[in-house]
Parts: structure tokens; sequence; C-alpha cells
């Protein structure tokens, strides 16, 4: 039977004809490309975010990079399940791909930090599909069985992306130019050629049919989720700048929880045309999976976060040094996702993993909790590859969890309610782990320098003048610190820089331990809470 033959056969059905699997790599072979393609843009303007925004005059301003572009991809992920439910995953696909280009090529040229963090928004507006298309179609293609045999293919993108990308990135970000353009620039502008590369894959290989889905599209849910989200992820950002009380942060928290009240009534009043459909919500397995994936992001993001902290802060080693020493999570994760996907295929059960690997991951986190400032790098590398095993069983299980009962014609709604709350709570995650993490440092790093005052050795050791002009602007009166700024710490003496290094490690081993009990709740529902199901092969 050809691919064509399968096409029309799939077409007089609900749900398209079961593909082999040369037909299902054909496909994911397009999934995949574009889905690097959103993953290296995050990892690469993370990296070189600091020159960027020294090159623009903007560095108490390149919060908004990130903001923004975080602002729309939220908002439009849900918005992008629907549309492709109603006409079809291809053209979608095709339009989230020429947003995010036309957003690259818009910040390949922006003059200042505030054009910069506009055309971010553009181009959130095509990353917001980019991830959550490419898993839609994934479960189009696949049984339910099946589907974690080829999630391999997707964490080998995010796995390759975290380490390609501060290596592109710190690449770029160092040549003052490049064939006459500023470096920076080429970290948006080679986009460009990724894009069409995806874009072609995908007009080629993406040939499965589509039958169309009646909806209406909400546009009131979609304001009002706007209207809610926007306020509380631009709090959530610029909360530490802003102060968590203060009149700014305060209007934020009320503007948001209207906006979210009044999409609930929406939704409800919408009823099958609500933009995250009501009736998904009484879907239990569906429901266990959004909510886990939401406790699961805050931990998973919170941790990618704060853990290049340790390597850079603590460790001493630069962004792209740093990334290569991620490699155990990588290799722990594209392993396991492998392994947990072919067991899931032969026997249909995933419970068994998706509670292993939240007990590795919560296992992880006490590793992270313990790491001192001379802790073995082999120590941090044990946490890793703890940490990738637990997300490489756990993440797969619970997009599957989340997937297995609801109905084919509101997948591409389901799918993107995963990648909604995944979101949401990664977002929750790193500004929680963030403000513990600097909300606490000063304090301890305060206390610690207190301490080794009282030796003549240390003050021997600030009064000479290199460490003496390292600290300027940093040790306030009164036996306060200023921690604005990090680089002072590499031109410090060891002996000086001590207190500094174990006052961050406190406020980590505190970070890590709030993100350990979160896991341990996402371990609990997920062993008392979630049904041992077994998949089905169609």
């Amino acid at each position: 039977m050809t691919f064509s033959d399968t096409q029309q056969q799939g077409a007089a059905g609900d749900v398209p004809a079961r593909l082999s699997h040369r037909q299902i790599t054909t496909v994911m072979s397009g999934l995949v490309l574009s889905m690097f393609l959103g993953a290296l843009d995050q990892t690469v303007v993370s990296s070189a975010l600091r020159t960027i925004a020294d090159d623009l005059h903007g560095l108490t301003a390149q919060a908004w990079v990130t903001t923004a572009y975080l602002i729309t991809a939220t908002i439009a992920t849900p918005l992008y399940g629907k549309l492709s439910d109603i006409h079809g995953r291809r053209p979608v696909y095709l339009a989230a791909i020429a947003l995010f280009t036309v957003g690259s090529l818009l910040c390949g040229c922006a003059g200042s930090i505030y054009e910069l963090a506009a055309f971010r928004a553009v181009q959130g507006l095509g990353g917001g599909g980019l991830m959550s298309l490419a898993m839609t179609i994934a479960a189009d293609v696949t049984t339910p069985r099946e589907r974690g045999r080829y999630q391999g293919y997707f964490i080998a993108v995010f796995g390759g992306a975290s380490i390609v990308g501060p290596l592109v990135g710190g690449a770029f970000a160092g040549r003052a130019t490049l064939l006459g353009i500023d470096g920076w620039r080429w970290i948006f502008l080679i986009n460009v050629p990724l894009a069409a590369a995806a874009a072609m894959t995908i007009v080629r290989v993406l040939r499965i049919p589509h039958r169309r889905v009646r909806h209406r599209l909400d546009y009131f849910g979609a304001l009002a989720l706007a209207v809610g989200l926007v306020p509380l992820l631009t709090v959530a950002e610029q909360g530490r700048t802003w102060g968590w009380s203060s009149p700014r942060a305060l209007l934020a928290y009320a503007m948001g929880l209207v906006g979210l009240a009044v999409f609930v009534v929406v939704e409800r009043r919408m009823g099958d045309a609500a933009l995250l459909p009501p009736r998904l919500f009484r879907i239990r397995a569906f429901r266990l999976g959004v909510g886990l994936h939401f406790v699961v992001g805050i931990g998973m993001f919170g941790a990618m976060t704060t853990l290049p902290l340790y390597l850079q802060l603590i460790r001493g080693m630069s962004p792209m040094a740093a990334g290569l020493a991620t490699l155990p999570t990588v290799a722990a994760n594209l392993a396991v996702t492998l392994l947990v996907g072919r067991l899931i295929a032969r026997t249909g059960r995933f419970k068994v993993h998706l509670v292993a690997g939240l007990g590795s991951f919560t296992a992880a986190m006490l590793v992270f909790a313990t790491l001192r400032v001379g802790s073995p790098l082999w120590y941090a590398a044990l946490g890793m590859a703890l940490m990738g095993a637990g997300l490489g069983a756990s993440m797969q299980t619970l997009t599957t969890l989340a997937q297995c009962e609801v109905p084919h014609g509101d997948m591409g709604a389901a799918t993107a309610s995963v990648n909604f709350f995944r979101s949401n709570g990664g977002t929750v995650g790193t500004t929680a782990f963030l403000s513990i993490l600097f909300t606490t440092a000063t304090g301890h790093i305060a206390d610690r320098l207190a301490q080794a005052r009282h030796h003549t050795a240390y003050r021997r050791l600030l009064a000479q003048p290199d460490n003496a002009h390292a600290l300027a602007g940093v040790l306030r009166p009164g036996g306060g610190v200023g921690l604005e700024d990090s680089a002072f710490l590499h031109a410090l003496d060891p002996g000086a820089a001590l207190p500094f290094l174990e006052g961050y490690v406190a406020s980590l081993r505190l970070v890590f331990l709030t993100g350990a009990a979160v896991v341990l709740v996402a371990f609990l529902i997920a062993a008392w809470r979630v049904p041992n199901l077994t998949l089905s092969d169609q």
C-alpha cells in the first residue's frame, strides 16, 4: 500500500489510517526540523542576551525581551490547537513558521531594546505553534501505544538545542561584526534559512489527511485569556524589580485574576467552541495529565534555570562550558525516553514509568540541594543524570496520559492545552526559583561576610588592591552587598570570593529543596491518583 493509498482510505474516516513506521519517520523528519528551530532560538537568545542588551543600551530592560516572547507564545498556543482542528495541521503549521520567520527578520533589524521586545512578541506568535502543533501531529499519526516510541525524536531536539544553543549564541555574540552585520544579529537572521528548510520539508512530507472539525473560533475567550495572562506573566518577570507588593504588582494581580475569571465564564458559555473546551476537563486522564504537566513544569523549568547558575557562579564556567557540562542530562534523557517509549509500545502500560520518572526527578532535586562550593563535578553530573532520566520517563508519559482518552476531533485543542499548562508551570517555576534565589542570597552572603571579617587574614585579603577594586560598589556601608552584577566574582581572589560563593550555595539549596517538595507532590499524585491504564493499539 502506498502513502497516497493510505491517505485516501484515511480521508473517509474520522481518524487517519494507520501509517507504517517508515511513513511516520518521514513525517517526523519535518516536525523535528521545525521544533529544532523553536528550541534553538530560545537557548541561543538566552546565552547572548547580556551582549545584546549592552549593544542596544538596554541592560535594565532586557527582561522584556524574554517576557514579550513568552506572553505571545503562551496565548497563541491554545489558538493553534483550535485552528489546526478547523483548517488542518499543515497550513496552520506553515503559518506558524512564516510568523516566526518574519519575527526573526524584524529582530535582526531592531534598533533598541524595546523594538527588539516588540519584534520578539511577533516571533512568539509563531513560536507558540511550532511546539504544540508538532506534538499534535505526532498524536495524529501514531496510536497511543506508539507515541512514546517516537518521543525520542523530540527529546533529542531539545537536548541538541540545549548544547548547540549556548555554543552558537556565544560564537555570534563574541563577534563584533560578521559580513558587515553586528554578530548578535545573526542569532536571529540564522533562523531565516532554517525556517525555509523547515517549511519546504513540511510541504513535502506532511500529507496526512484532514477531516474538518466544525468549530467556531472563541475570540472572546482568547481576548479574556490575554487580559488574564499578560498582567500575570508581566509581574512574574518584573516582580523582583517592581517589588511583589508594590502598587504596580497589586494592579497586575487584580487585572490578571479578573481576566481569568471572565475567561472561565466565557469558556463555559462557548461550550464545544471554547478555546480550552470545558468538556475536556471532565475526562479524568486529561485533567490529571495537564495538572501534572503544570506541577512538573514548575520543577523542570525552575531547575533548568537555576542549575546553570550553579555551574557559572559557583564553578566559574562560561555559558558554553556550562552548556557542555549538562551533557549527562541530555544523554540520560534521550536514552530513557527511547527505552520507555519502546516498553510502552510493547506493553501498553505507562503508569509505572511515570511514577519511577517522578521519583528519579525528586532524587535529582535532593542531590542538587546538597551541592557545596567544593563539590566534585561528578556529583553534580549524578544529579543531572537523575534529572534527565526522570524527565525522559515522565514527560512523554504525562503527554500520553493527557491524550489517551481525548476524542480525535479535539486532539489539537487537547495537545495545545498540555503545552499551555506546562508553559505556565515553567513561568511560575522560573519566577519562583529565581525570586527565592536572589531574595535570600543577599542575606546569606552578608551573614557569611560578617563571619569572615572576624578573621584578620580575610580582612587582609579584602584590603589587597585587586580585591578592593573588584568589590568597589559591591560592599555597601553597614555590611550590605549589591548583587546586580556577578562579574566581580571572577576578578576576586578565591579566598576572598568564598563567602559570596557560600551565600549563593545556601540560597540555591533552598531553591532546590523547594523544587524537591514540588516534584514530590507530583510523585504522590501520580502514584495514588493516576489510573493504571492499558493503552490502545488502534
